[in-house]
Formats: C-alpha cells, structure tokens, sequence
C-alpha cells in the first residue's frame, strides 16, 4: 500500500503535463477563462505535490525515479512554456514583436532549470523563479499595454540571471505560516478575478498584487539577511 501511495504522488505529478495540453488546447480556441483556470490548477498541483511526496517517503521506496526532475520538466511546461504561448496568443505583447519577445523567457528560464543550484539546499530559488503563470496572469486580467508587457518580459528575463534568493513558498522557514497563508487569500482572489471573466472586477485583480509584493520583498530582504550573514568580517588587530 505504501508502495502504491508512492507510485500514485509521481501520477499526481505528472498530471500537470496533461493539464498543460489542455490549456494549450482552450487557449488556441479563445477560451482563456477556462485557459487561466486550469493554469491556477497547475499551480495548485505544484503548491502540494511536495508535501505529498515527503508524506508518503516516494525517495525511499522509488528510488530509481527522481521526482524532482519530474517536477521541473512539468514546472517548465506550466510556468514557462504555457504562459509564453498565451502572452503570444492572445496578442499580449507587442505586434511584429511578440515572436522574439517570447523566446526571452523561453530561452532564459531553460538555462534558469538546468542549473544545479537553481534551487538551494535551505530551499530558496536563485534567479526569478519563472513565475512567467503569474506574468501572463496579470498581462492579461489588468490589460496592461502590451509595451509594458514586453519590456517586463525582458525585464524579468534578465532577473533569471541575477542571482538573488527567491523564497520557496512551500518549503522556505521564513515567515512560512503567514506566506502559505497570504497565499492562500490571493488564490482566492484570483479564483474570482479569473471565474469573472471576460470582465474581471478590476479592484479585486489589483489587490491581489498584495501577495506578488510581499513576496518580492520578503525575498529581498531574506537575501540581503543571508548576504550579511556570510559576508566576511574584518578582524581588529
């Protein structure tokens, strides 16, 4: 049983792929709120699986399958490959420009998950995180220009590069309670922006920015704290 629990975490896993295909698929027929909806349920598989892992020990007792590698090539099909192509479907960005445009993220965050220390042993993510989910999320629910929209894009393609500490949500000791809970508030929130849809309550979607700020600054702060830590001290002689 314990074996079968295992084995059913790595499927749960791996759903995120197929879950993928099918926003594609809703995406190229125009249907963007069902297309928004299944990227929040990606993003909620990603949020557990994590902890359903460790729960049922699937290191233990399926050795031979490295569940990390698994979630990265699903984590790179949800948060890079899908957003980019619903910034270029849906004519988010630029015209005569968006072709080039998306292949910035694209290119970047492949290198960003290829790295071996993109994600640190005290579970901190180096380099923007490739939240390109929560980009296209916002590029489309606030109707930003689509100027604006590119240069964030390549704003933020430059910052997989830069090697700042991006917390880990679900797994990062700092302040986990009340991230997991702000959290799950902007969840909410963008649960009833996107159900909303074609005419999202334009309040709501602003304030739900409250998370994606609180999130950049405590990453910010928890990498300035981290700097000082390790930064050598001179010694009085």
């Amino acid at each position: 049983m314990r074996l079968l629990l295992a084995w059913l975490v790595h499927l749960y896993t791996a759903l995120g792929a197929v879950v993928a295909v099918f926003t594609l698929a809703l995406a190229a027929e125009g249907r963007y709120r069902e297309a928004l909806a299944l990227m929040g349920l990606a993003l909620f598989l990603d949020a557990t699986d994590g902890t359903f892992a460790r729960a049922a020990r699937v290191k233990e007792l399926i050795p031979g399958v490295d569940g990390a590698r698994l979630d990265d090539v699903v984590d790179y099909l949800n948060y890079v490959f899908v957003p980019c192509f619903l910034l270029l479907w849906a004519d988010l960005l630029p015209a005569g420009h968006g072709w080039w445009l998306v292949c910035l993220p694209l290119l970047a965050s492949a290198y960003g998950f290829s790295q071996t220390n993109a994600k640190t042993p005290d579970h901190y993510f180096l380099g923007f995180p490739s939240y390109w989910n929560v980009v296209a999320f916002y590029c489309f629910v606030l109707d930003w220009s689509p100027w604006f929209n590119g240069v964030l894009v390549m704003a933020l393609s430059v910052m997989v590069f830069v090697p700042i500490r991006y917390l880990y949500p679900s797994r990062n000791a700092v302040l986990r309670g009340l991230t997991i809970t702000l959290g799950s508030i902007w969840g909410a929130l963008c649960f009833v922006v996107v159900y909303r849809l074609p005419d999202p309550p334009y309040h709501l979607a602003l304030a739900s920015l409250f998370f994606p700020a609180y999130y950049l600054v405590l990453s910010v702060w928890s990498h300035m704290r981290h700097r000082a830590s390790t930064s050598p001290r001179l010694g009085l002689s």
